[in-house]
């Protein structure tokens, strides 16, 4: 990643210019019903959702994501039988093209239209974004290191696409990672992201299965740099898109094949889980240390401001370097990725089961009964909030090799553990008429 003070500051301008142009304000997406009226035929926030690349990945960062990950059936649910190379192949082939007409949709205001092979009584959306603006939604759709096999095009797989290494520390859900396929969706309103999902989510029964979903959020920064759980920036060296160090840090080389991935970038997916009281009870000057910056304007320990150049040999009147050799920001200062994070806070988690002393019907949901809940360890433990890390790049070996030296001696390990990965390959986007990844399925 790079710290010169010239990439991000310009990357502003270009948001800031092109959200002006758009209409859509830093402080919300939804614009006056004079603007509605002036411009009918454009919904407030919308975010084109054709081009070379799919939307959400240079968008201008949404308030509001939603990560669900989902898995091929392997047996047809009328029959019972188990599905062949080609029937698993023509399934994904009709999800991908229904998921994409409602995708193109939705982020343009439109009803996701109606939910194949249900009774004609039934309605055909949930209704609950009704009178809604599309609040900048994206929809994008990711393809996972195992789907290429199970519709019998391994040699179709993108090549830097493999399951990512075990990593030290680890301390993996399994329940909460991989994954087949992905959709991310972003907005600025979360009851127009919960009607997106299950508007995709109702495309699923009998192709798919849900594996795993996760939420994030980010405050009201403007322009600023989004500032995590921990209360520090990130994404200060994030390269400014539509730059050639944008380009060269997330759009697949086309070189590195196969031709149908041609546009198309790599997303690694990890929650984050962080120990906030930890975090809470250690000194300004740890915190600052731990990640190479100082917290309140995000300047490098070396000096400057934000976006300054990092000195690693720059020493203090001890004699000990200014930025420690072990924080983060020394760690990952060259490593190119575009980071499009989200924080995210489920509260506390625990163990469902009775408590002596309380008596439950058989059967009884015990998740939600007041008082019946037994937490496992500590109450710090058994709250779970951090950050679901979202890195666009164009190899994920750069976040391999990243997270490898992370994971052997950065100070941030004494306060976070990661729980969730995935990788996932980014298909290219679409034109008119198409769908996602439609060249994928093109010859044999």
């Amino acid at each position: 990643m790079s710290d010169r003070p010239t990439s991000r500051l310009s990357r502003r301008t270009v948001i800031t210019t092109a959200a002006g142009a758009a209409g859509v304000a830093a402080a919300g997406s939804v614009l006056a019903a004079s603007d509605r009226d002036a411009a009918p035929s454009r919904p407030s926030g919308t975010v084109p959702f054709h081009g070379a690349h799919q939307p959400g990945i240079a968008t201008p960062q949404q308030r509001y994501a939603l990560f669900a990950a989902f898995d091929l059936e392997t047996t047809d649910p009328s029959t019972s039988e188990r599905l062949n190379i080609e029937q698993t192949e023509a399934n994904l082939r009709q999800l991908m093209q229904e998921w994409t007409d409602v995708a193109e949709r939705l982020v343009q205001g439109r009803p996701p239209g109606p939910r194949p092979g249900r009774r004609p009584d039934l309605p055909p959306d949930s209704g609950i974004a009704d009178g809604l603006a599309p609040s900048r939604l994206t929809i994008t759709f990711g393809l996972g290191p195992d789907l290429f096999e199970r519709i019998g095009r391994q040699r179709d797989r993108p090549g830097r696409l493999a399951p990512l290494p075990a990593f030290r520390g680890d301390r993996l859900e399994a329940a909460w990672s991989g994954g087949e396929l992905l959709i991310q969706v972003c907005g600025d309103d979360l009851q127009i992201i919960s009607r997106a999902f299950r508007a995709l989510r109702s495309r699923v029964p009998g192709v798919a299965r849900l594996r795993w979903s996760q939420q994030g959020f980010l405050g009201r920064f403007g322009d600023a740099t989004p500032r995590n759980l921990f209360g520090h920036k990130d994404g200060t060296a994030n390269p400014r898109p539509g730059s050639a160090e944008f380009d060269r840090t997330v759009w697949a080389a086309t070189a590195a094949g196969p031709a149908w991935f041609a546009g198309g970038t790599y997303l690694v997916f990890r929650k984050i889980r962080m120990d906030l009281p930890k975090w809470d009870t250690a000194t300004a000057h740890t915190q600052d240390l731990t990640f190479g910056r100082r917290r309140d304007d995000g300047a490098p320990l070396s000096g400057g401001h934000e976006f300054s150049a990092l000195d690693l040999g720059k020493t203090g009147p001890d004699g000990m370097p200014l930025i420690p050799a072990d924080s983060h920001l020394a760690l990952i200062r060259d490593i190119p990725m575009m980071r499009r994070s989200y924080n995210y806070d489920y509260g506390v988690q625990g163990i469902a089961e009775p408590i002596r002393g309380h008596h439950h019907a058989a059967g009884a949901d015990h998740s939600h009964s007041g008082g019946m809940l037994k937490h496992s360890g500590s109450g710090h433990d058994s709250y779970d909030a951090g950050l679901l890390f979202c890195a666009y790049l164009s190899d994920p070996a750069h976040f391999v090799r990243a997270q490898h030296r992370l994971a052997e001696s950065d100070r941030l390990n004494a306060f976070i553990r990661h729980t969730a990965s995935a990788v996932f390959a980014i298909p290219p986007g679409v034109r008119p008429g198409k769908y996602v990844a439609a060249d994928l399925f093109t010859g044999r």
